[in-house]
């Protein structure tokens, strides 16, 4: 295999397998496993080859994305070609997204008897179908994403999407374009045919100006009116913040969620953990868009097991970990944008937090205004300018900076009592009192 060309590791791509993005620690290789789903040897698998290939650094983005950091030109053919033929990733060709969907990783079935802690919808079935379809549509963006909402208590209303769906009684669901218009209510059955007729009028309306409709948000009311034909209808009620971390119950067996400090885990951590899984006779794993990962299948008895390995790991097990409430990517110098070490400083900055994190404060912290880790807004979000951090309350990477701070200012000033935590408190961002 040829290694890619200039023109495919620009920066600013999209990665996946085959057409990996160029870091400052190598290159970075984003996998998408066959439908989403690993089994514990496959996982193992995976970080054995995070160990050879690349610099034995494994992360889970954003989207639930496994990444492999630090492989080279002359190492990725070799991962390429195993992963592969292992039939580890569902890699296509085209500029199209590799993942369309989102999909909770402790979503299920409805149960036959109509449990009361049953899904109102097949989630992943439902994904699985606007995937096939999507891959037969021309001229999405790589990063355009279709939010598949269950309906259960995992929500997914903290992640922006281009299209979301979500489940309002057994068999039937809404579906929003741009978080703006809500479309519906439509059957299950019939909501994969719909939102495939919207991805096909957009990319349409996408040809026609490329530059200036990159998603699905910058089209206005009326344009995104067109691109459905089902009666507008009232948003769904607001559901409480999920769980993102601990023992679930999925019907008959359980799962343990297990969220990686800031995204990230050693290859060796990795193969440990699996291999533990692996011992209990876990059945299904599933990436977690909280940076973590599910382990599926379980009795309650051995999902607990589980979890205790990986607190004695160092890996997040609780809900109320205010690690969980802080993103960041790579920074400097893992990142060749980067222009601050966003991930060792996140690390600090969850320290003096803590309080403000484990009471529903969310921190972004990036290594530039590309923004990788979080495209959408938090309580604070700092970014990464010359050394420093330009500091947003309630905003996004590319708005408007109360000031520009080094790390020292920064955890200073952050303290109770100090003026940015009177700010955050004043904008309605902290439970708790400022002093």
């Amino acid at each position: 295999m040829n290694a890619p060309s200039p023109e495919t590791l620009r920066r600013g791509w999209c990665p996946s397998t085959l057409k990996p993005m160029e870091t400052g620690d190598g290159w970075l290789v984003r996998l998408h496993p066959p439908g989403a789903r690993l089994t514990p040897t496959q996982l193992r698998r995976i970080a054995a080859l995070a160990a050879r290939h690349g610099n034995g650094l494994i992360e889970i983005s954003a989207r639930g994305n496994m990444q492999l950091r630090g492989v080279t030109a002359d190492s990725h053919p070799a991962l390429v070609a195993t992963l592969l033929a292992e039939r580890l990733v569902d890699e296509h060709e085209g500029d199209g997204p590799q993942r369309l969907t989102l999909v909770s990783p402790l979503a299920h079935p409805p149960h036959p008897s109509g449990a009361s802690r049953s899904d109102p919808i097949d989630a992943l079935a439902l994904a699985a179908a606007i995937e096939a379809r999507g891959r037969e549509i021309a001229g999405l963006p790589a990063k355009f994403a279709v939010i598949v909402d269950g309906g259960d208590t995992s929500s997914l209303e903290a992640f922006a999407g281009d299209i979301r769906i979500v489940a309002t009684a057994p068999g039937r669901v809404v579906i929003a374009l741009a978080d703006r218009l809500w479309f519906g209510p439509v059957a299950e059955g019939d909501a994969g045919a719909a939102v495939a007729q919207v991805m096909a009028r957009f990319a349409a309306r996408r040809a026609q100006a490329p530059d200036a409709i990159r998603r699905m948000g910058d089209l206005g009311a009326t344009e995104l009116a067109a691109l459905c034909d089902l009666p507008l209808t009232e948003p769904p009620p607001h559901r409480p913040a999920p769980r993102r971390a601990g023992l679930f119950s999925l019907h008959a067996s359980h799962a343990a969620l297990i969220g990686l400090p800031f995204g990230r885990l050693e290859a060796a951590a990795l193969d440990r953990l699996a291999r533990a899984s692996e011992t209990l006779g876990c059945p299904e794993i599933r990436l977690s868009p909280w940076r973590g990962i599910a382990f599926r299948g379980l009795c309650e008895a051995d999902a607990t097991t589980l979890l205790e390995s990986a607190a004695a790991e160092g890996l997040i097990t609780r809900d109320d970990d205010p690690r969980l409430s802080v993103q960041a990517c790579a920074g400097a110098p893992a990142c060749s944008r980067a222009e601050a070490p966003a991930m060792a400083d996140a690390a600090r900055l969850a320290q003096v937090l803590a309080p403000d994190l484990a009471g529903g404060l969310t921190l972004h912290v990036s290594g530039c205004v590309k923004s990788c880790a979080r495209p959408a807004t938090s309580d604070l979000t700092l970014v990464g300018e010359g050394g420093r951090y330009r500091v947003v309350i309630g905003g996004g990477a590319r708005d408007s900076a109360l000031a520009t701070l080094d790390l020292s200012a920064l955890l200073t000033r952050l303290q109770p009592g100090q003026d940015l935590h009177a700010r955050l408190s004043a904008a309605g961002r902290l439970s708790g009192p400022t002093k």
